[in-house]
């Protein structure tokens, strides 16, 4: 792709409704919260760290990809480490013109310290709410519960972002291992998200079949989809994602690294596209991925003939798929529609 069409897809306005804190802390602010915690790092400086936090294009598989967690893993455990990462990551996704971000972690990781799952959540807020004054880049928390937790630990995070909806919180989202941990285990954590109305988004379909997203759809009354890039080897699940009209956030740099799709050429977007599903693209994690939203649609224009105006209408989805009240979606659809208009792109 030639220099000026890489910029014009930076300009462009975007969403990321699927990024993860842990896995977009930047080398330099690793070494820098260690150095004051005392903790000792394998390597020294940002460079020499960055092969311990960054996959790159040989990633061998999903273990290897969450290997690359692990010293960031040790540092997020204070409420200033927290803010500051979702400080920065709004700072890094504005530098490709992200209008709106939805930022996932899982509380019960960072409470090394000993704060509460409210502090940890408040932490991240805060932080993306000083991005947006800087930046003005939107943002909003997802609370994450990890599949191997025991159900009172994830029920506990929920039953937290339900209290902290007005304050930032926008949903919560259930992550982590999909083998052997099927999404029916979680139904009673999930049940005061449910009663209360609180948007719910359910990895799935990554690292299991189109049995993990039927599962996250009919026991956990999923939203959107987090990834869902094996949703087509069940028809059935294909078609009830299709006629709810559910989201699917497609992650494709990280999808191909962590063995989602063997390979671009069986990674199913345009096939998706195709289809008339609604299909959201976004990083999952800026550092382990070494990715951002501007190579993400590039890699769509690149790998698969994408063109502006269908780019136009992946960015739009991601609008309609955000978890904003009808009031925010309204302006920020206007926003965003009116400036890609002013690119000739018209998206509806």
């Amino acid at each position: 792709m030639q220099a000026k069409d890489r910029e014009l897809l930076r300009k462009l306005p975007k969403t990321d409704l699927h990024v993860h804190l842990d896995g977009s802390v930047k080398p330099s602010t690793l070494v820098e919260l260690a150095e004051a915690q005392g903790i000792a790092l394998p390597a020294a400086g940002a460079n020499g760290m960055r092969p311990y936090m960054s996959v790159g294009e040989e990633c061998g598989s999903l273990v290897d990809y969450l290997s690359k967690f692990h010293w960031v893993s040790q540092v997020l455990h204070t409420e200033d480490a927290l803010e500051r990462a979702a400080f920065e990551l709004a700072e890094q996704v504005a530098q490709h013109n992200v209008r709106y971000v939805e930022v996932r972690l899982g509380p019960q990781l960072h409470r090394g310290k000993g704060l509460t799952v409210d502090e940890v959540l408040l932490a991240a807020v805060r932080g993306l709410k000083r991005g947006e004054a800087a930046f003005g880049v939107k943002g909003r928390v997802i609370a994450a519960c990890l599949r191997n937790h025991p159900v009172a630990a994830n029920r506990e995070v929920v039953e937290a972002a339900v209290r902290l909806r007005d304050r930032g919180v926008a949903a919560v989202d259930l992550a982590g291992p999909e083998a052997g941990y099927p999404p029916e285990q979680h139904k009673e954590a999930f049940a005061p998200a449910i009663r209360a109305g609180l948007p719910i988004t359910i990895h799935a379909g990554e690292a299991a079949g189109a049995e993990s997203v039927r599962g996250a759809l009919l026991a956990l009354g999923a939203r959107r989809i987090g990834h869902g890039v094996r949703t087509k080897e069940d028809e059935a699940t294909l078609e009830l994602v299709k006629e709810r009209r559910i989201p699917l956030e497609m992650c494709p740099v990280s999808n191909i690294q962590t063995k989602a799709s063997p390979g671009w050429d069986r990674y199913p977007i345009r096939e998706y596209v195709e289809q008339g599903l609604a299909v959201t693209v976004n990083t999952d994690n800026l550092t382990v991925s070494d990715t951002d939203m501007t190579k993400e649609y590039g890699l769509l224009m690149e790998k698969f003939g994408f063109t502006l105006q269908e780019i136009g209408q992946l960015i739009v989805n991601g609008v309609e798929a955000a978890f904003l009240d009808e009031t925010e979606k309204s302006a920020l659809r206007r926003q965003i529609v009116h400036e890609l208009q002013g690119y000739g792109i018209s998206a509806v």
